[in-house]
């Protein structure tokens, strides 16, 4: 499954894959295809009796199951064949991911909606090519999507001329899926990074999982390459996942059109916020309040950081020339310094 490029974590930890024909113990890394690019699961096969290949072949299976039934760019999956106006009983997968979505919606008050897909395309950001429309063109689309204009169950919406995005959520969501069938498989230590990252438990050295926030330099593409910041897990499990307007963009007449749009209004953000990294009990919620704090902006997002108990944050964003940083006490005391991240 392809999904807009949010990535901006750095994984900093390197682990040796065990190999010979006595019985797998220890620590491996599963690579492998998915989503548009690759993906890493790094687990501690201690006790499970699980072979590295019989671990692949499981992961591959229910990322293969998300891509066709969620994927926007796999013509043949469910979503797409939704957004064509296809009648079709929907799988459980899918009915789950709208119910999902549409709680996000209400939670947010409507910044963070994935019935908004006919606005991210009419911008570029979603299954089509970049363009510019008119304001006609946006309060159109605009008065006419929406997932809360929605019938509650997925099914009866069938053949209606809506569409959806799940890019908003659909890495993260795919992160504790597979965390959830290695938790099931007898696991404890594992890091998950599907474009997004869930972790828990430790890493090969006894310590909590590290993670490397990039710096958000316009067109920014080596990742690792510059960071702003070192994040360590306690080995407790959540999910980790930045969001920002750096990496996906597109610039016409002189002006920056980000990859954010506001549901609510129907056009790219302009605010100073650069990149929103959340870690939230699980992926989803991090994948999805991360492109949230991105629609809020600086101010509304440390508000809302603060104001719950489950999250915490880092926010960086513009000042003038330079780049200031926020972080939520919890992130503070879990950041390290680059130095120290071998």
């Amino acid at each position: 499954m392809t999904l807009l490029p949010k990535k901006s974590l750095t994984l900093l930890t390197v682990i040796t894959v065990l190999s010979g024909c006595a019985r797998p113990s220890g620590y491996v890394a599963i690579n492998g295809f998915a989503q548009g690019g690759t993906y890493t699961v790094k687990v501690n096969l201690d006790g499970t009796g699980l072979s590295p290949e019989k671990l692949k072949e499981d992961i591959d299976a229910i990322l293969t199951d998300i891509d066709t039934t969620l994927s926007g760019y796999n013509s043949k999956s469910q979503l797409s064949r939704f957004n064509r106006g296809e009648v079709f009983t929907p799988s459980p997968l899918f009915e789950k991911m709208f119910s999902v979505s549409r709680e996000y919606c209400r939670m947010t008050g409507g910044a963070l909606d994935v019935g908004a897909a006919p606005l991210f395309d009419v911008w570029g950001f979603g299954f089509t090519s970049d363009s510019l429309p008119p304001k006609q063109m946006v309060d159109s689309i605009l008065s006419s999507c929406g997932i809360m204009r929605m019938d509650s169950t997925l099914s009866a919406n069938m053949g209606k001329g809506y569409k959806l995005n799940f890019n908003a959520i659909a890495q993260g969501f795919s992160c504790d899926t597979v965390a959830s069938y290695l938790k099931k498989a007898g696991i404890r230590d594992m890091l998950v990074d599907i474009g997004e990252i869930y972790c828990q438990g430790l890493n090969p050295s006894g310590k909590g999982w590290s993670v490397g926030v990039d710096e958000p330099i316009d067109g920014n593409q080596d990742k690792g390459k510059s960071l702003s910041g070192i994040w360590e897990s306690d080995g407790s499990a959540c999910g980790i996942v930045t969001s920002g307007n750096y990496r996906k963009f597109y610039i016409k007449d002189g002006k920056k059109y980000s990859h954010t749009i506001d549901p609510r209004t129907g056009y790219p953000v302009t605010h100073n916020l650069l990149s929103a990294t959340i870690v939230a009990p699980t992926a989803t919620d991090a994948d999805a309040l991360a492109t949230y704090c991105m629609v809020i902006g600086v101010d509304k997002s440390r508000e809302f950081i603060l104001s719950r108990d489950d999250l915490e944050g880092y926010l960086l964003f513009s000042e003038g020339n330079k780049i200031s940083s926020w972080a939520s006490p919890g992130f503070e005391k879990m950041m390290r310094s680059q130095s120290s991240s071998k």
